[in-house]
Order: C-alpha cells, then structure tokens, then sequence
C-alpha cells in the first residue's frame, strides 16, 4: 500500500517540478533578453543600474530552475520504471545533465557581462549567450526528442503531445541561436509537459475514487 501511495505521488512530483523549472526559466530568460541584448559581436554595451538589477534576479532564479529541473527528470526516470529502454533513457539523462551543467556555465559567465562602470563586457555576454542559445538549447532539444521518443513508446503521452514534442526537438536543434527568443520553446514544452502529467494523475484519481 505505501508502494502504491509513492507511485501515485510521483506523477505528482514531476508535474510540479516542471512547473517551477518552466517558469522560473523563462522569467530567467525574458530578463535577461530584456536586460542585456545579444547586439554585435565585440561591440560594448552600456547597461544601467535597472538593468544589473533585473540580470542579477535572473542569475538567482537559475540555481533554483536548475534544482526543480533535476526533480523533474527524477520523477520523470521513476515513472517508467523498469519498462525503460537503457540506450533511450541513457541519452535522455545525459542530455538533462549536461542541460543543467550548460545552463550554470552562462549564468556565471553571464556575471562577467555586467561591471560596476556599466559597461557590459562583450567577451561575457557573447560567451553567456553562446552556452544559453547553441550549447544548452541543443542539449534541451536532445532532452525534448528522446522524453517524446519514451512517452510515445510507454504510451503515456498524446500523439498531439508527441508531435509538438518533435517539433520542439527540431526548432532547438536547427534554430539555435539564428532566431531570437526560440529559447523559450524549451520551458514552454516542460510546462505543457508538466500539465499533461498532472492532469493525467488527476484523471487516474477520478477513475479510482469512481471504481471505489
């Protein structure tokens, strides 16, 4: 009976944690995006007091998306169980991992591209845009294309689901950097992920409360 109350909760966890991940991420990113534009290579730019401010509440909420961001992928590994597939499943935490350990790296280069002149430093903002828009998106479209390749085989996500997964995949995978903002794609996947696997645990409640 406890197995089964840990198993129930589970669904639970993930979908929370996704949840939290999903929005602290995008509030990370749209401050960023707001705060210190990509601009020209080598060229400098001047950021205010306003905007450290709003770049250092997005380098604190990071930490923190990357903590819910490893809760999600645990509870995520927990509900398939022993029916995974080991090379599948493999890749899928290898690129979450490697997600996370990109994401800090342009969070603390993203440090660099403040001073206390003003001056953004150009070498930090391009080397915390390159690891956010080309590394850690990649990794994210990896994360994306092999969770859709496992919910589709385990039947527990929708085929509409597994489609806009896919085609998340790809825009991470051949966008990148060329299109501003198509970072966003990635937290806004995990959320509709995140809903989907509560309300599917809502749906199992109500059929059992029923069957009762």
């Amino acid at each position: 009976m406890e197995r089964k109350h840990k198993r129930l909760a589970t669904p639970w966890a993930a979908g929370v944690a996704g949840m939290v991940f999903a929005i602290l991420t995008a509030a990370a990113i749209v401050l960023v995006r707001l705060a210190v534009p990509s601009g020209v290579d080598g060229a400098e730019v001047t950021v205010d007091a306003g905007q450290r401010s709003a770049v250092r509440t997005a380098l604190e909420l990071i930490p923190y998306a990357g903590i819910a961001f490893l809760w999600f992928m645990g509870a995520m590994r927990e509900q398939m169980g022993e029916r995974e597939d080991k090379f599948v499943s493999t890749v899928f935490l290898g690129s979450g991992l490697v997600f996370v350990a990109t994401l800090f790296g342009a969070a603390a280069a993203a440090w660099s591209a403040l001073d206390e002149g003003g001056q953004g430093s150009s070498f930090g903002r391009d080397v915390a845009y390159a690891l956010l828009t080309t590394y850690a998106m990649r990794m994210a479209a990896v994360f994306v294309i092999t969770t859709s390749t496992i919910g589709h085989r385990l039947g527990v996500l929708p085929r509409p689901l597994t489609a806009a997964g896919y085609l998340a995949g790809l825009t991470l995978l051949v966008v990148g950097a060329n299109v501003p903002w198509s970072e966003l794609v990635f937290p806004a996947w995990v959320l509709a992920l995140s809903l989907n696997t509560l309300w599917g645990r809502h749906s199992a409640a109500s059929r059992t409360a029923a069957s009762t």
